[in-house]
């Protein structure tokens, strides 16, 4: 007797072997996703993932604004320590991110930690506009008695801001995200 050949139900121009463990349909390799149970087709993994959705539109606008507010605080305190500034600012977003994922009460989301690292990435740059507003009034201000060097001097000086929040920004993505091999 001769067996049927089964074809992969989403290309049926590809002969498997491959069944989705869950639902039984066939899958070839490359719409076939392997989890720590066996190979299961991209419909039933998705309809497993959004079991853990459990963060709401609310709570994805709390997280962005307490990252805002977090980074917003931490980048000032961050930067007063200068170059060495580099070696507290991945544990500051850490903490932010902790701060975050409190407020949310531990929901879960996959747009949480992109939407909390555009809040983070907003109170960077509110910080740095804020510390910025003297160097504007400098320049169209009409003061002339600064010169190229100062105004130069200042532009660079909020690199220093901006590089640790970036390092904030990276360390609370890190940890609202978890650890991804």
């Amino acid at each position: 007797m001769t067996e049927a050949v089964l074809t992969c139900a989403n290309h049926p121009d590809r002969e498997t072997g491959l069944r989705c463990n869950r639902c039984n349909k066939p899958i070839c390799v490359s719409c076939a996703v392997q989890t720590p149970v066996g190979y299961r087709c991209r419909k039933c993994v998705r309809g497993q993932q959004q079991v853990f959705e459990t963060a709401g539109n609310l709570d994805l606008g709390i997280g962005a604004i307490v990252a805002a507010a977090g980074t917003g605080v931490a980048t000032p305190l961050v930067s007063l320590l200068g170059f060495w500034g580099f070696l507290p600012a991945p544990v500051a977003g850490g903490v932010i991110a902790e701060v975050v994922r409190t407020a949310v009460r531990r929901r879960r989301s996959r747009r949480l930690p992109w939407i909390a690292g555009v809040g983070a990435g907003a109170g960077v740059l509110i910080y740095a506009g804020l510390r910025a507003a003297p160097l504007r009034l400098l320049l169209f201000g009409g003061a002339s008695n600064f010169g190229v060097g100062f105004l130069a001097g200042a532009g660079l000086n909020l690199l220093w801001p901006l590089a640790y929040g970036g390092l904030m920004i990276a360390a609370m993505l890190a940890r609202l995200r978890g650890v991804r091999l």
